[in-house]
């Protein structure tokens, strides 16, 4: 049931650093996104897989993760995603990524959770850095990237109490996330 999906569908950041995300799941999640709908059907969105070890821990130090957490520096080295997806616009086919970007993101994310991973979707990126560790050529713009693994953390969805939305961590480390109520989020004019 697609309910199901997106409420299983977080952002996890602790994955088992031991478990591969191998090539024939990489292929299989950007066919996803391949099937997508894209604006103007301009499929300008390109999708670079990295899944071995060592490309992996070279790419980890040019992201950030969890902003609220101020005291985490991100997942110890044996919960590290082993796999990233690296989003790309190409700005010979479109200008415009932020609505294909998202349905993208979200059905590749989706697509993991299937497959019992799970991932992240980073946008807090050293672009610089990542584009010269992988060569990237000038017309293709790092948009995200997904970070993704088998999850070995909880998270679990809250209310949100007195306006605070950011996310948190409790002593057995279960990450909570709050989040607003159908009655907050659904808008009703007063005159129909």
């Amino acid at each position: 049931m697609l309910k199901e999906l997106v409420v299983k569908n977080r952002s996890y950041r602790r994955f088992d650093g031991k478990t591969p995300v191998t090539d024939e799941m990489m292929d299989s999640l950007v066919g996803l996104a391949r099937l997508c709908p894209s604006s103007r059907n301009q499929q300008a969105l390109k999708f670079m897989p990295i899944n071995e070890a060592g490309q992996c821990e070279k790419l980890f130090p040019c992201l950030a993760w969890a902003g609220y957490l101020i005291d985490w520096p991100g997942p110890d080295i044996e919960e590290h995603p082993t796999g990233y997806i690296i989003i790309l616009g190409d700005t010979t086919l479109g200008t415009k990524f932020d609505i294909d970007l998202g349905i993208c993101a979200q059905t590749i994310l989706m697509g993991a959770v299937e497959m019992n991973f799970g991932g992240c979707m980073i946008g807090s990126i050293k672009r610089e850095q990542v584009k010269s560790l992988f060569d990237l050529p000038g017309q293709l713009e790092i948009l995200l990237i997904l970070a993704l693994g088998r999850p070995v953390e909880k998270v679990v969805i809250e209310p949100i109490i007195e306006g605070d939305i950011r996310y948190w961590r409790d002593l057995e480390q279960v990450h909570h996330v709050p989040k607003r109520s159908l009655e907050d989020i659904r808008y009703k004019p007063d005159m129909f």
